[in-house]
Formats: C-alpha cells, structure tokens, sequence
C-alpha cells in the first residue's frame, strides 16, 4: 500500500509551505521527514494524512486519491498523531486509548491491550489523563493511534516529550510495525535518530524537498551544511552514529 506525493504544493494561513514536492514512501520501511524549523514538516505530514487539502498535485494510496477515500476507510488506514495533540476530556488512560478503535467500530480488546503495553501504560490505565506527566501523555496518544492498527503510522515528533528509555523503547516499536509491513512515517529533529533508524529520509527546506533517500545519502555533512548551515561530520558504526559539530 505505498503512499505516494505528486507535485504535492500545500497552503496554510495564505501562504505556500510545501511546494511542488513528489516522493514515493514505501510499507514496511520507517521513512522520516527533517529539516529545519518552518520548513514545512508537519504541512506535509498533515497533507499525507489527508487532512490538508492540496492546493496543487495529489496525495494516493495504491493509486487511488485519498481525497476520494470514505473518512472512515481513511481514518482505518492511516493513524496520524500530531505534534501538541488536544484532549477534551480527562478520561483515564484505558478509554482514551481505546478511542483509537473507533474507526472500526469494535472493542477491539486485544489491540488496546498491545497498544498499551507497547508503550509502557499498563500500570497507567485507570489514572486520569490530568495527573499524567507531559511524556506520559504523549505516550498515552500514540497508544490511541496504534490501537487503531492503521497500514499507516504517520507522527509528528512522536520522540519530543519523552525520557531516553522511552525514546529507545518506542524506536525499537515502531520498527517492529514496519517490519510486520506498516508504513511508518516520523517527523524528526534529532538527526542522529533518522540516520541509525530510518530506511527513508525527506530532507526539506523552505517547503521545498532538498534531498531523499536512504540516511547516508540524505543525510551526508555537504546536504547538512547547505540546509542547517551548521559543519558537522558523522562518527561512529553504522548504526551507532553521532554528529561531531565544527571543522
């Protein structure tokens, strides 16, 4: 089910913020989106969820438009998280997680329970979301997306608010998704997080796609340089790299 931008040209508050962007995001890859502030990340991530409409180019899934997908096949299929997410209510953890099932129409018990303890919350379930930690709650919402078993995992700084051992334990997740075929798509600062884990990387600038490809190709000190106009060299295994900064 590949996920596919064509000339994609995204607008928000009057002004374009991706513009003219074509890429190919493949299942059972992690593929994730950098660049530097405002250049146009979460846009884009909105866009391949459906929830931007385009004012140029299309979005398809399998070809087909996802402008023409029913909201609930769409809301099936693509599990999208965004970066400051709104909870309207203090529900406790359980029923908000299990609110991810809603697409489906179903309790779908077993999958909330997975859902749960992929991200550490069994012992969370009955504590209202008003008494949760800022890291506990952002685990708590991407709980909710992956109870709803999307082909498509899209999220937006999913790693931000939370601790290391999280951070490691929900990498390690989400790679267990694309290897069980679902797309994984991932908004990140941290580049050292995209080069040892992604197999896909959109570098963008100023709404405009400023490279692609696998991490080491995407991500080589001369693509840095001309983006975050910052020197810096990889160090270390592959796998294990980290950005020395400086000549």
């Amino acid at each position: 089910m590949t996920l596919v931008a064509d000339n994609l040209t995204l607008g928000r508050g009057g002004r374009s913020v991706v513009n003219g962007l074509s890429a190919t995001l493949a299942p059972g890859q992690i593929t994730a989106i950098v660049g530097p502030n405002g250049a146009g990340k979460s846009s884009l991530l909105l866009g391949l969820a459906g929830l931007l409409e385009p004012a140029c180019g299309s979005v398809t899934l399998d070809g087909e438009s996802l402008a023409q997908l029913h909201p609930r096949t769409r809301a099936q299929t693509i599990g999208y998280l965004p970066q400051s997410p709104d909870i309207a209510w203090d529900v406790a953890v359980e029923p908000l997680v299990a609110l991810g099932r809603l697409p489906w129409r179903d309790k779908g018990t077993a999958a909330i329970e997975a859902a749960m303890a992929a991200l550490d919350l069994q012992d969370l379930r009955k504590r209202p979301v008003s008494r949760l930690s800022g890291g506990e709650r952002a685990r708590v919402l991407l709980a909710r997306v992956l109870a709803g078993c999307p082909r498509w995992i899209l999220a937006d700084e999913p790693l931000a608010a939370l601790d290391l051992a999280h951070q490691l334990a929900l990498v390690a997740h989400l790679k267990d998704c694309a290897a069980a075929g679902q797309g994984v798509v991932v908004v990140l600062h941290d580049l050292a997080v995209a080069m040892n884990h992604a197999d896909h990387v959109l570098v963008l600038k100023d709404g405009h796609l400023a490279a692609e490809g696998p991490p080491r190709h995407a991500l080589q000190p001369e693509i840095i340089a001309q983006v975050w106009g910052v020197t810096a060299q990889w160090m270390g295994a592959p796998g294990r790299q980290g950005l020395v900064f400086g000549t």
